[in-house]
């Protein structure tokens, strides 16, 4: 299932993210090869954190890496049980002393913003094949913001696509991402 699953990150990675520019930082990451994808076999929160600490203290060894995802696909299916676990994430990547160095940036298969219906198109911005946490360097982050016209915009430009586009167009998107020839 490992495979499989970096197999279908990159697949959405690719055929989401930066085709839809949701991300207009992504395409040079991906081009220079820079994301690292690594499948977490945790089912428990406690576990999850420590691999996500784990990955933190290997960005820190390997400064060439700009950006890891973390996919879970063996627990967080349930959305709420996801959200308890970034949140403890979030705690512990301040606690841990990673806070200003990186952020993390969270997808799930049925992610719903807190002030959205799940039927809302928006959602597929953070909808992704799998659970997963999204560790970002603070430092490139800002450094790309930066050197971006208008970065506030960002948001706003992906919910008005993805509203555009409409809930069937991304729900299709996303299950082709997991069909085995992607």
């Amino acid at each position: 299932m490992t495979n499989i699953a970096i197999s279908q990150t990159r697949e959405w990675v690719s055929s989401v993210i930066v085709k839809y520019n949701f991300c207009p930082f992504a395409r040079k990451e991906v081009e220079n090869n820079c994301i690292h994808y690594i499948v977490s076999p945790a089912a428990s929160v406690d576990d999850a954190v420590m691999d996500m600490l784990e990955q933190c203290v290997e960005l820190d060894r390997e400064p060439e890496r700009e950006t890891t995802l973390i996919m879970f696909d063996n627990g967080f299916s349930d959305f709420e049980d996801f959200l308890d676990l970034v949140d403890l994430a979030n705690a512990l990547l301040v606690a841990q002393g990673f806070e200003g160095k990186y952020q993390i940036a969270n997808f799930h298969p049925d992610y719903v913003f807190a002030d959205s219906d799940e039927t809302d198109a928006a959602n597929y911005t953070n909808r992704a094949p799998f659970p997963t946490l999204h560790l970002i360097r603070e430092a490139s982050m800002s450094e790309a913001l930066d050197s971006y016209n208008e970065p506030e915009s960002i948001p706003e430009h992906n919910i008005n696509l993805a509203r555009r586009k409409g809930i069937d167009f991304w729900q299709q998107l996303l299950e082709g991402c997991k069909k085995p020839s992607a």
